[in-house]
C-alpha cells in the first residue's frame, strides 16, 4: 500500500502544543490524502530545546500540554494509570523534583546518597517530597489526556502517528541516574566516554553529542528489559517508529568524555541480532522504520534487511553517482523517502530544484511511505529550518501560521498524493 504524510513537530503547530492545532492538522492532512504524521520525539527537549537529548525517554514534554483545558480528573483512573507506568514514572518524577530542589544541578552533582541511590536515602526522600512528586505526576497525566485525544482525532482521520526515537540518551536524565548500571560510567557517575559520529564531509571535526553510552553486557545479562519496556512505550503512544541512528545497533562511534572533539573516538561493537530481536519481540508488525542514512557499513545494511525494516532515501542526498542510494531510480519499495529531514535545509533553501520538483519526486517514488516536510509542502526557505545539526542557536523554533498554509499548496499536495496513488482507497 503506497501512503503519503507530512513531518511536522508538535511545536511547529501555531500555538506548539496539543490541542485544536494538532487535531486541526490531522483533519488537514486527511483532507488532501496523507495518512501518515511523523514528527519528531515528544520527550522532554534539553536547554537547547532539542528533543534529541532528553531528560526522559519515557515522559511526554509537559510542554505540550493544552494551556487551554482545564480538566477534572478520574482519579480511580489517574491510580490505575500511575500502577501502570510506576516503572519509569515514579523515577521521573522523583528526577524532576530532585532538580528543582538542587537547583538545577546534574544529578553527579546531588548528595552522596541520593546520587548512588542508596536505598534507604532513595526511600526517605520519596517520602519526604510525595507532594512535589503527585504534582508532576499529575502533569504528566494532563498531557496524556491531551496525547490520548490526539490519538482519537487521528485515528477518526485514517492519519497514522510516526513517532522518532532517539538511540541514546542525555547523561543528565531520569533514565541514567535511576539505571546507572546500564550505561558505562565512571565511579563518580560522570560518563566515560560519550556518543558522536566521526570527522566527514560535513564537519572536520566530527559530532560529539554528549549522550551516554550503553553497557551491553548489563543489558544482556537483563534481558534487554529495559529497552522493551521503552519500545512497549513507543508503541502505546504512535502506531509506527523511527530508530534514529540505527547504525548504532550495530555500532557506535564512542569518544573519550574528556575529548572536546568527535575527532578521537572509535568504533565499538553493539549488541546487534539481540537488541534488534528484543525490540521486534514487543513491536507491531510494520512498525519499525531503520534511519540508516550517513555512511553505512554492509553489516548495518544486512541487520537491518533481516529484520525486514525499512530505511531512508532522502532526496537531497542524491547525486550524479550511479550507486547512490538515495538516487530515485535506486529506490525500493521498503523504503520511506523524503526530500529532505529536519536536520536539512529546507528545499528552497537547499537550493538544489525547484521544490515542485523534488516534492514530485519523493511522491513517485517506488518506495512504500513518502514523506514531506511542511516547510516545502509550504515552500519556505532557510528562515523555517528546523535544525542545523553541531550548532545550539535558532534550532527547534520554526512554527507556521495557518494563514500561511495556503490552499493552493494544499491542493496541489492532494492531486499529487491522488496521481501517485499514495491516497487511501478507504476510510
Amino acid at each position: 500500500m503506497r501512503r503519503a504524510g507530512v513531518l511536522c513537530h508538535i511545536t511547529s503547530l501555531p500555538m506548539g502544543t496539543l490541542g485544536e492545532d494538532a487535531d486541526r492538522f490531522c483533519h488537514t492532512l486527511a483532507n488532501v490524502g496523507c495518512s501518515v504524521w511523523q514528527m519528531l520525539p515528544i520527550t522532554p527537549p534539553d536547554e537547547h530545546r532539542s528533543p534529541y537529548a532528553s531528560s526522559s525517554a519515557f515522559a511526554i514534554s509537559t510542554q505540550l500540554s493544552n494551556p487551554y483545558i482545564r480538566y477534572r480528573f478520574d482519579y480511580d483512573e489517574v491510580d490505575r494509570w500511575v500502577e501502570e507506568n510506576l516503572y519509569w514514572l515514579e523515577d521521573w518524577a522523583l528526577f524532576e523534583v530532585l532538580k528543582e530542589l538542587f537547583e538545577g544541578k546534574p544529578w553527579t552533582e546531588w548528595p552522596s546518597r541520593i546520587r548512588e541511590r542508596e536505598e534507604v536515602a532513595i526511600a526517605e526522600i520519596k517520602e519526604e517530597l510525595e507532594g512535589p512528586m503527585s504534582s508532576w505526576i499529575q502533569r504528566q497525566f494532563t498531557v496524556k489526556i491531551d496525547w490520548d485525544s490526539l490519538k482519537g482525532t487521528a485515528e477518526e482521520c485514517g492519519v497514522k502517528l510516526f513517532g522518532d526515537l532517539p538511540f541514546f540518551l542525555a547523561h543528565d536524565s531520569a533514565d541514567v541516574w535511576a539505571n546507572q548500571h546500564l550505561f558505562k560510567l565512571e565511579e563518580s557517575g560522570a560518563p566515560a566516554v560519550v556518543a558522536g559520529v566521526p570527522p566527514d564531509y560535513f564537519s572536520e571535526d566530527g559530532q560529539r553529542w554528549g549522550t551516554v553510552l550503553y553497557d551491553w553486557d548489563a543489558h544482556r545479562a537483563d534481558g534487554f528489559t529495559w529497552w522493551k519496556s521503552r519500545m512497549t512505550r513507543m508503541f502505546e503512544l504512535f502506531d509506527m517508529v523511527r530508530i534514529d541512528h540505527f547504525r548504532a545497533i550495530d555500532s557506535a562511534w564512542e569518544i573519550p568524555a574528556h575529548h572536546p572533539t568527535a575527532k578521537n573516538g572509535t568504533w565499538e561493537a553493539g549488541p546487534g541480532e539481540e537488541l534488534l530481536e528484543a525490540i521486534l519481540s514487543v513491536s507491531p508488525e510494520g512498525g519499525l522504520v531503520a534511519e540508516d542514512l550517513g555512511i553505512i557499513p554492509e553489516s548495518v545494511v544486512a541487520l537491518r534487511e533481516k529484520a525486514g525494516l525499512p530505511g531512508m532515501a532522502v532526496l537531497h542526498f542524491a547525486s550524479d553517482e550511479p550507486e547512490n542510494p538515495h538516487n530515485p531510480e535506486n529506490h525500493t519499495e521498503n523504503q520511506v523517502v523524503y526530500t529532505g529531514t529536519h536536520d536539512n535545509d529546507t528545499t528552497v533553501g537547499w537550493g538544489k530544484k525547484p521544490v515542485k520538483e523534488m516534492m514530485t519526486a519523493a511522491l513517485s517514488s517506488p518506495a512504500e511511505l513518502a514523506i514531506l516536510p511542511l516547510q516545502d509542502v509550504m515552500r519556505l526557505g532557510s528562515e523555517a529550518r528546523m535544525n542545523t545539526p553541531g550548532t545550539h542557536e535558532g534550532n527547534w523554533q520554526w512554527r507556521f501560521e495557518w494563514e500561511e498554509l495556503k490552499m493552493q499548496d494544499l491542493n496541489w499536495l492532494g492531486q499529487q498524493i491522488h496521481m501517485n496513488d499514495r491516497a487511501p482507497r478507504s476510510r
